[in-house]
């Protein structure tokens, strides 16, 4: 039974009243951005100026109806943006919401995670090392605290604390960091009371910054914002020059400056990532940092951990081994006095309120709690993997309890070489069945605990064996990245016979060798490489041989997923191109160093993010292609007819009418497309492989002129009849309309146009742009105003016909396996 002085800490009702006076433990949320700083925003934007030139223009000329339609343009452009603009920062501040700093707090006797927006004064904080403080207030304990306080200090050492001492040495601060030991404090301030006021600006501050995709991108928006300028002036000046019509030439390369200016890239990248980490952290995994999504579809091995990320992470005690008898614990009434004063043991080296699988495992056994209060405990280190809890005894002695792994707890108790042997054959035997297996030991001390645990006087009682059983999705979602090309990698501190029965259950690739962190140090670099090239299992690792592992396999040309929870996991995490930080079991530093965070620690997550990116990227080359290609044909419709000799075809107000079409279809259509069936039966694409290259651009450069020259064809035809010249252009613009949205179809798939469907966006973006269009037409002061005529039915079908052939023109290549690689599709490796 639990002790009776063991803390409590505040009930769940007393804790809401509190919460309720005091206010939540964070700072106020930043300010969102208004309408009305938005829209001074898209002001800015070169298109939005162009249509308010267009719409003084014909002010100036004494048309109002033509400066009025522009300038309500102007306005449905603002709307379109706030509306996209808010989307996005919604889809931000769901993430803000999944990314909020955890708190470990001690309520009603038991230890539970909760928001550290939640921790309220009074509460009892529980403190780890990795972990961040949530709040002020004095320490109750603690064993060997460490602190950084670099964020209120500057100073880079640690501060050492300790309960009861004067001032800030007795007091831990809200925002600072526990890089060892552990403790337990009463919180007394929260929010924007605390000292420090940071609480939650590591993960609170979440946000789409500028990735290197979308600086060459915006770079790019800028060459060809300054060749439309040229070739926009020109226009002017022959205008004016040659034909002397300075007004007319002045709408003209208005309508020009705005067919060549692709404002949707952008629009486009910033969507996309938004909206992207949005649907990335509905399948569990969080983006701290947008770039990472570019980097997602170019993995090529994933190094994992084995728990809590291939298993469940539920670990229970279910085989004890007293050395003379070994059973499952199916029973405890079963178990010989032996093994019951071993599993009492067990209990004794766990820690109340630890948050560590195997500690709770062991304190939620019935009837077998610890009953002498925690003096002291010495915990585990890298070089010595042991850790020892010191209880007070009768007449003032100490019971120390020891467990950790079995050639460790068996060399500190000195058994002999025969022993040592005996104790690994009996725990590799336990271990090769899936279990994780803990040697104990215990000691009695007349004086203080000494200050290594090689000094204690233990006596070895046996093994204690765990068990975390395989997720159920793991296999199928190991099987599903080795389709996809991925090569998944174990990374456990784990015994090897244990991490060779998960690895087996996983299906892991080559689950037979295990390679040992020790094994590893021996390796000279060649060594090192070929191993780490070659091996799918490693075990015993350290988490500096995590760094080494991950800098090797990158310098083999390998894209490297990496995940981490400890703090030693940081520079590794850091290093790897996908550094994947668990959301629970994660300390604060792991999640700081990581741009994902898994929220719930399954390996399928992982794999899931992976199809995500891919599929993110897949859309964004799909609307890129998409943008230079349509803007070929509205520039040449705008330009062509003039250098012929015809009156302008394109005014600004029917550029503007397509652009209506042109942003949505970037920013929700081509966003919202499913997946290829064939998405993760790809391998990894080239990690330099850029969105759009130049086989991108002949592309989409020669889809564009295929359209041009269908709605050229429409046009003159059209002149050929001599057809009035608003009938004529009525004719070029359905062209237009329809083209567009068959070309929208065709490379909104790599299959066929139409036959795996494209959502419900595009067809309601399509059926309003056939209502629009065809309201312009039909409506007689909507015909005036946009200067439309009235086509004969059998024209209009001629020229919807021409507009469809030239939209769907890729589909005539599509089966060339060219066409496909410049379309995203890559070769299967053999």
């Amino acid at each position: 039974m639990p002790s009776s002085n063991k803390p409590q800490g505040l009930d769940e009702a007393e804790a809401a009243r509190r919460l309720a006076r005091f206010g939540r433990n964070e700072l106020p949320p930043p300010p969102r951005r208004g309408v009305g700083r938005i829209a001074a925003q898209v002001m800015t934007e070169p298109m939005f100026l162009l249509l308010a030139l267009a719409a003084g223009a014909y002010l100036v000329l004494g048309e109002p109806a033509e400066g009025s339609l522009l300038a309500g343009f102007a306005v449905v452009t603002i709307g379109l943006v706030v509306v996209q603009e808010r989307r996005s920062e919604r889809a931000l501040e769901a993430l803000r919401a999944l990314g909020a700093p955890l708190a470990v707090v001690l309520r009603e006797g038991s230890v539970r995670r909760i928001p550290a927006g939640e921790v309220v004064p009074g509460d009892l904080i529980v403190l780890e090392e990795g972990s961040r403080v949530p709040a002020d207030g004095p320490l109750l304990s603690a064993q060997s605290l460490q602190v950084d306080e670099s964020l209120l200090t500057g100073e880079s050492m640690p501060v050492d604390k300790q309960p009861g001492a004067p001032g800030e040495d007795g007091e831990v601060a809200a925002g600072t960091l526990v890089v060892a030991g552990s403790g337990l404090a009463e919180v007394t301030r929260t929010g924007t009371a605390t000292r420090s006021g940071q609480i939650g600006q590591a993960l609170g501050s979440i946000g789409i910054e500028a990735t290197r995709l979308q600086r060459n991108t915006a770079r790019l928006v800028r060459l060809f914002g300054l060749f439309a300028l040229v070739v926009s002036l020109s226009l002017l000046l022959f205008h004016g020059l040659v034909r002397g019509e300075w007004v007319q030439g002045l709408l003209s390369s208005i309508a020009l400056a705005m067919a060549m200016l692709p404002e949707e890239f952008p629009l486009a990248l910033a969507v996309f990532f938004a909206l992207g980490a949005w649907r990335m952290a509905r399948v569990g995994v969080l983006v701290r940092r947008a770039a990472v999504v570019e980097t997602l579809g170019a993995a090529t091995v994933l190094c994992v951990d084995k728990t809590g990320t291939l298993t469940e992470n539920r670990m229970r005690v279910a085989w004890l081994d007293d050395g003379r008898d070994a059973s499952r614990l199916d029973s405890a009434a079963a178990l010989s006095p032996a093994q019951q004063a071993l599993l009492r043991t067990a209990v004794l080296a766990s820690r109340a309120h630890s948050m560590d699988p195997m500690d709770r495992a062991l304190q939620a056994i019935e009837g077998h709690g610890a009953t002498q209060a925690e003096t002291a405990h010495l915990p585990l280190t890298s070089e010595l993997p042991a850790m020892s809890v010191a209880h007070a005894g009768d007449g003032g002695r100490l019971r120390v309890a020891t467990k950790g792994a079995p050639e460790a707890v068996a060399r500190l108790c000195g058994l002999s070489a025969a022993e040592l042997e005996a104790v690994h054959a009996r725990a590799a035997d336990a271990a090769a069945h899936g279990l994780r297996v803990l040697g104990v030991a215990e000691a009695e001390l007349d004086g203080a605990l000494p200050a290594s645990q090689q000094d204690l006087p233990l006596q070895w009682r046996g093994l204690v064996g765990f068990e975390d059983p395989l997720r159920a999705s793991v296999p199928a979602a190991v099987a599903e990245a080795r389709e996809a090309g991925l090569r998944v990698v174990m990374l456990t501190g784990d015994f090897a016979p244990t991490a060779r029965a998960i690895a087996r259950q996983a299906g892991l690739a080559a689950s037979d060798e295990v390679l040992l962190g020790e094994q590893l140090a021996a390796l000279d670099d060649a060594a090192f490489a070929r191993a780490a090239a070659s091996t799918g299992v490693f075990a015993r690792v350290r988490p500096e041989q995590k760094l080494r592992l991950v800098d090797a396999l990158k310098a083999g040309g390998e894209v490297v997923a990496m995940t981490g929870d400890g703090v030693n996991d940081a520079p590794a995490l850091k290093s790897a191109h996908i550094g994947i930080a668990m959301g629970k079991r994660g300390t604060d530093v792991a999640r700081e160093a990581a741009p994902l965070v898994l929220v719930e620690e399954d390996f399928g997550l992982i794999v899931a993010a992976v199809r995500q990116g891919r599929r993110i990227f897949d859309n964004l080359r799909k609307v890129m292609l998409y943008i230079v290609a349509i803007h070929v044909p509205i520039a040449g419709l705008a330009v062509l007819p003039l250098l012929m000799g015809f009156p302008p075809l394109l005014l600004p107000a029917h550029v503007v009418l397509v652009e209506m079409v042109i942003d949505p279809m970037c920013s929700i259509a081509f966003e919202s497309q499913p997946d290829e069936p064939d998405l993760m039966r790809q391998p990894p694409r080239p990690l330099g492989e850029p969105l759009v290259g130049a086989s991108q651009l002949m592309l989409s450069a020669g889809l564009g002129a295929v359209l041009l020259l269908a709605c050229l064809a429409s046009y003159l035809i059209g002149q050929s009849e001599g057809l009035p010249q608003d009938v004529v252009r009525t004719l070029a613009m359905l062209s237009l309309t329809v083209g567009n949205l068959a070309l929208v179809a065709s490379l909104a798939h790599r299959r066929g146009a139409w036959t795996q469907g494209n959502g419900r966006a595009y067809a309601a973006i399509a059926g309003g742009s056939a209502l629009v269009l065809g309201a312009c037409i039909g409506v007689p002061a909507l015909r005036e105003l946009f200067d439309f005529g009235l086509p004969s039915p059998g024209d209009a079908l001629r020229a919807a016909a021409l507009g469809l052939a030239g939209g769907l023109a890729l589909e005539l290549f599509k089966p060339l396996a060219g066409v496909q690689r410049v379309l995203g599709r890559h070769a299967r490796a053999a």
